[in-house]
């Protein structure tokens, strides 16, 4: 699906949504899932994102894992995709990566409409609070030259990091969850 036609469906669901919406945005590092996340809530009035790198613990997430381990699924059930989708206040913590701990509970934002993009978001503990997930169809070897190519443009050397965990991380949790075939869009990314 391209960005036009995502956009149409998403208006579509939201204003036949009888409860508000979680849209779930997914694929390998470096997929776009960031840069689609922030065009869907540009594009939707109201619409609000939530950051997956809030929703990662500092050091699971530079291990070895065959279910991206270091992605906090359940904090992010628990605090965001339940409350919002019951149409309940909550707070959630953001991951402060700068003092390398969750940081002070804040508001969640009241909108009928929550963007979430992340790694290894589409796992059984969470894709039943995902009212439409969409998959940044990149394969795996394109988004990590990607991904790389940022990190270098950011002045950051994650290269150990993509090669032994990244990588192999996404690599599995591919054939352990089949994220691309169980999405209910999937979204080629511009370049």
């Amino acid at each position: 699906m391209d960005h036009d036609a995502l956009i149409e469906h998403v208006r579509t669901l939201r204003g036949s949504a009888r409860s508000p919406l979680v849209i779930g945005v997914s694929g390998h590092c470096g997929s776009g899932k960031s840069t689609l996340a922030r065009a869907l809530v540009d594009a939707l009035p109201g619409a609000v994102r939530i950051r997956g790198d809030d929703f990662l613990d500092a050091t699971r997430s530079h291990r070895r894992s065959t279910d991206w381990d270091g992605v906090e699924r359940l904090r992010l059930a628990a605090e965001v995709l339940e409350p919002h989708r019951a149409g309940r206040a909550s707070t959630f913590r953001r991951f402060d990566w700068s003092s390398r701990a969750l940081g002070t509970p804040e508001p969640l934002p009241a909108t009928d409409l929550l963007v979430v993009d992340l790694i290894g978001l589409f796992h059984p503990e969470v894709r039943g609070a995902l009212g439409l997930t969409v998959w940044c169809d990149v394969d795996l070897d394109e988004a990590a030259r990607r991904g790389i190519a940022r990190d270098h443009e950011l002045g950051r050397s994650h290269d150990d990091l993509w090669r032994d965990v990244w990588i192999p991380n996404d690599r599995d949790f591919t054939e352990r969850f089949a994220p691309r075939e169980s999405a209910d869009v999937r979204y080629r990314s511009r370049a």
